[in-house]
This record gives structure tokens, sequence and C-alpha cells, in this order.
């Protein structure tokens, strides 16, 4: 049984010869490390210097042999997303007026943005922007019809490449136009205040997010593809952003749309991932449609064996390994946090071992091969 055939098992609820194993993503530190050499895959600071300096090919072409030599190295993995190789600029481009050093570690446009390094996320985010809060909305802009440009299909040539490598004997949780079913407009604490001050603007700005990513879908999707792998952070470790009944008032009826739409391409399998404590949300999640359910957040009320227990019937579960272990803990305890996994989650079938969100930045090598090493002892045993 290849890879392929394993997950499609374990989301039919049919017999496996082992647990499928996936990670959602892995970040550059932990990549170069197994390929034995610096990668721009995941690398979100050198990416983003890269682009600014029009270092666009170098880029692609590192990306291009990192994606098909690391995972060859990790055969033990079954599920490939579309993460691992997110869109890229253009063919030829090269940046007009990018933003120049201002200080260490730090940037700004011409425009007044000041980005910073983050480096406990390694990435490069903005922290000022002084027209963030002047937008204003109307329902005439949400009304109008949807005319943006597509995309110029060079955006995916390393997505592309992974897919001709892979797509045959790997799992491949594929791109779509994606979802925006919460839409926040001008931000956080402005967006969630307009479902209370606003909501007809808000309903307007949801329809009109759902027939831009329908016309995407038509770009993205690849027919080779056996998920389709769609996104959205919706709760804090405290709960749902939104109250569950206003989620399923003014968000739930355009995600079941978006859902119905992508399969409209296909017969493809839905994988949803979403942080923090959804609990309160998975009888929705369902109801839209979701199969797989990625992200399962290391607190107290997303315990997987009370998961599986409530939800185990109706949702494939996707995680179990704590990505604070792998980060900060020991081989020890991560071989732990497997085995306490796979205990709770595995027996029944509808489960795939995975990190509680990704292998993060900053995770130890030792940790990580220690999960690989323990998953490979006891996979086919539950």
């Amino acid at each position: 049984m290849n890879a392929k055939e394993r997950v499609r098992n374990c989301i039919r609820r049919r017999a496996t010869d082992r647990v499928p194993l996936g990670f959602y993503l892995v970040d550059h530190d932990t990549i170069g490390r197994v390929i034995g050499r610096p990668t721009y895959l995941r690398n979100k600071v050198g990416c983003q210097v890269a682009w600014w300096e029009g270092r666009r090919e170098e880029v692609v072409e590192s990306m291009k042999a990192d994606i098909v030599d690391f995972y060859r190295k990790i055969d033990l993995c079954d599920i490939i997303t579309y993460k691992e190789s997110a869109r890229i600029p253009p063919r030829g481009y090269r940046p007009e007026d990018p933003p120049r050093k201002v200080a260490e570690k730090r940037w700004e446009d011409r425009k007044g943005r000041v980005y910073a390094l983050s480096e406990i996320s390694n990435e490069i985010i903005c922290v000022h922007d002084p027209d963030r809060d002047k937008r204003e909305y109307t329902l005439e802009e949400f009304t109008k019809p949807v005319d943006d440009p597509l995309p110029d299909p060079s955006v995916l040539e390393v997505y592309d490449h992974m897919l001709d490598a892979f797509a045959e004997t790997r799992y491949i949780a594929g791109l779509t136009g994606g979802v925006n079913n919460q839409v926040l407009l001008g931000g956080m604490e402005r967006g969630l205040m307009a479902y209370a001050t606003e909501p007809e603007l808000v309903r307007a700005a949801i329809a009109r997010s759902v027939e831009q990513k329908r016309r995407l879908d038509a770009f993205y999707i690849r027919p080779c593809i056996d998920a389709a792998f769609v996104e959205e952070d919706l709760c804090s470790k405290k709960g749902p952003m939104l109250s569950p009944a206003m989620y399923r008032d003014m968000c739930l009826p355009a995600f079941k749309q978006r859902i119905a739409q992508i399969r409209s391409h296909g017969d493809f399998d839905i994988v949803y991932h979403s942080c923090g404590n959804t609990r309160a949300l998975l009888e929705q999640f369902i109801e839209a449609g979701v199969q797989v359910y990625q992200s399962i957040q290391t607190i107290p009320e997303m315990e997987i064996g009370a998961l599986k227990r409530d939800f185990g019937d109706r949702l494939i579960l996707w995680g179990g390994v704590p990505v604070e272990e792998l980060v900060g803990g020991t081989p020890e305890t991560v071989r732990a946090a497997v085995r306490e996994s796979m205990e709770k989650a595995a027996p029944g079938g509808g489960f795939i071992l995975g990190p509680s969100h990704s292998i993060a930045f900053g995770t130890k090598y030792e940790n990580f091969m220690a999960m690989l090493d323990e998953y490979d002892r006891l996979a086919d045993r539950c």
C-alpha cells in the first residue's frame, strides 16, 4: 500500500497497513538539516529579502530541488500539502520600489509602512501602516462584478514541479481558490466589530469573497490532487472570535458554498486547517463538508482523546504531537507524546499522526527525528 492509498483508505475508514503520517508544513531549519544545505523553502525571511532584491530565479531553483530531495529522504510522510510550495512571484519579476533598510532588522517603504524582523517566527512583518485604519468600505464596492485579473501561471512553478514529482505516489492536499468566510474588514478589532455594527456590509463582503475565490478555483485546482486543502483561523485558545450562532448565521453558508464550488472541479476530499479552540465550531465544519481536521491545539478543550470520542465517527483527526514539545521538549517527551496520541486516537482508524500545528521554526532536529522513529516503531501496531 503506497502513501496515496493509505490516506485514502484512512479517510474512507477502510483498512490500512499503518496509521498515516503528515506534517501540514515543515519550516526551513528542519528541511535544511535533512537535506544538508540551506534552503529557501519555508524560509520567509530569506525569501522576502530575495524578492526585494530581484533574485526570483535563484529562489525558485532552490525550492524545486529542495522540495524533491526533502520528501524523498522523509519517505515515511504520506501527505504533502500545497503549503510546502507557496506561491512565488511571476517569472521575470523585478520589484519596482522595494523597501529600504533603515536599521538592523527594520525596513520602510515609500508609503511609510515599516517592516521588522520577527526572529521567533522567522518572518518580516508590517509593524506600522499609516493607511491601515483610514480605509472606508461601502456596499457598492462589494456588489460590483468580479473581474480581477488572474495570476500569471508561473506563480505556481514550484507547486507544479512538486506535483510532477509526487502526485502519483503521495497523497496531495492541494491548492484551491481558498476560503475567507470570516471576512475582517479593516483588521481584527475593527472587522469583528463590523459583524455587530454593519452586518449587511459584512455579508456583502463575504459574498464577494466567495465569488472571487470561486473564480480562482479554475486557475489553482489541479486534477491530479487528492484533496482540497483549505484554511482559515477563526479562534483563539479561549474559543471562537465570533459566537457559534453568529458564525452559523453569517459565515457557515459561505463555507458550504465554497466546498460545493471546489467539489464541482473533482471528487476531492476536504482537509481543513484552523488553529485555536475550535471545539464549539467543529459540528459546523462537519456540516459544511469537512472530512479531515488539522491543527489540534494543545489545550485541554482540544484534547485528542476527547475529540476522538466526540467527533471521531464523523471527522478524521490529523495531529497529536504538540508543537511545543517539538520545539522545547526532549526526544523522550516527544516519543511519549507520539505514544499517547497513537494510544488515544489511532484505535478504530480515522486518525493521521502529525504535529499539533506544523514542524515549526525552532523545532529541535533530534526531536523531529525522535518523532519519526517512534512513529515508525508504532505505526503498524494500532
